[in-house]
């Protein structure tokens, strides 16, 4: 296969590393095209009002000034010669993209470009940090190859996109794959910090609360909360069709005066 790689932590993480890891262990025939810098929660964003540089490291790695989407959309119709990827692997994302996280997530969202322009993706994340002689990214370096290989053998729909996280457990510890659901927690765990600059000035520090919220059986993060690794498929389309029934019933037709 050809693959092409990328993420939203940046050219330089950790993660990338790991991924390169996993993906020679599927081919020799790698491209990767990441941010310059950490683009993470960036989502879906596309860079246009300001012009993308694009850095050649080597014959097939590049980092860009702009987006996850950016690095997708320029590598496949501009920096890859000859053919297209046969795959697109997004991550290994250092932290967990699961639930309402997935539409933040630069990670997901470089799936989704592929997957946009006609190619097969998989988002990859790492839940955690490290746990015993552990390296963080021990258990997507165990797993992902074979997970992969299964998913390719089996194929996907072409508007899917495949979104693998791994709990952060010892590599011996985790026993189980589960397909499951992307959920929506029953907490908010996003929350702005006030902080107070060296001049006296006012700003906020952007994050997440570390709680848990009480995900239901056959969910992303109940999967990750008892340390099985999550393969959930994922796609763009979030039209609620139950309200799409019930509202034609009411402003289908001619437009409702005022």
């Amino acid at each position: 296969m050809r693959l092409l790689l990328t993420n939203d932590d940046g050219i330089h993480a950790e993660g990338l590393v790991a991924l390169e890891n996993i993906a020679k262990v599927l081919s020799d025939d790698l491209w990767i095209c990441a941010p310059e810098y950490e683009q993470s929660g960036a989502s879906r964003a596309l860079t246009l009002s300001d012009p993308v540089r694009v850095r050649k490291l080597d014959a097939r790695r590049f980092a860009t000034s702009g987006t996850p989407t950016d690095c997708v959309m320029l590598a496949i119709s501009e920096l890859m010669e000859g053919a297209k990827p046969d795959l697109v692997l997004s991550g290994v994302n250092r932290g967990a993209n699961l639930a309402e996280d997935v539409t933040l997530s630069g990670t997901v969202a470089g799936a989704i470009e592929g997957m946009a322009m006609g190619i097969p993706s998989i988002a990859l994340s790492q839940t955690g940090w490290p746990t015993g002689n552990d390296d963080i990214f021990a258990p997507s370096e165990r797993f992902a190859p074979g997970i992969i290989r299964k998913l390719v053998e089996t194929g996907w729909p072409k508007d899917v996109i495949i979104n693998v996280n791994f709990p952060a457990r010892p590599v011996d510890e985790i026993t189980e794959v589960e397909v499951t659901r992307q959920t929506f927690r029953d907490i908010n765990v996003r929350h702005a910090e006030k902080r107070t600059d060296l001049r006296n000035r006012e700003y906020y520090w952007m994050g997440f609360r570390q709680e848990r919220s009480s995900p239901a059986a056959g969910t992303d993060l109940k999967a990750i909360y008892d340390g099985k690794i999550s393969v959930t498929p994922l796609h763009i389309d979030l039209t609620h069709l139950e309200t799409v029934h019930r509202l034609k019933s009411v402003l289908g037709g001619v437009p409702p005066k005022a």
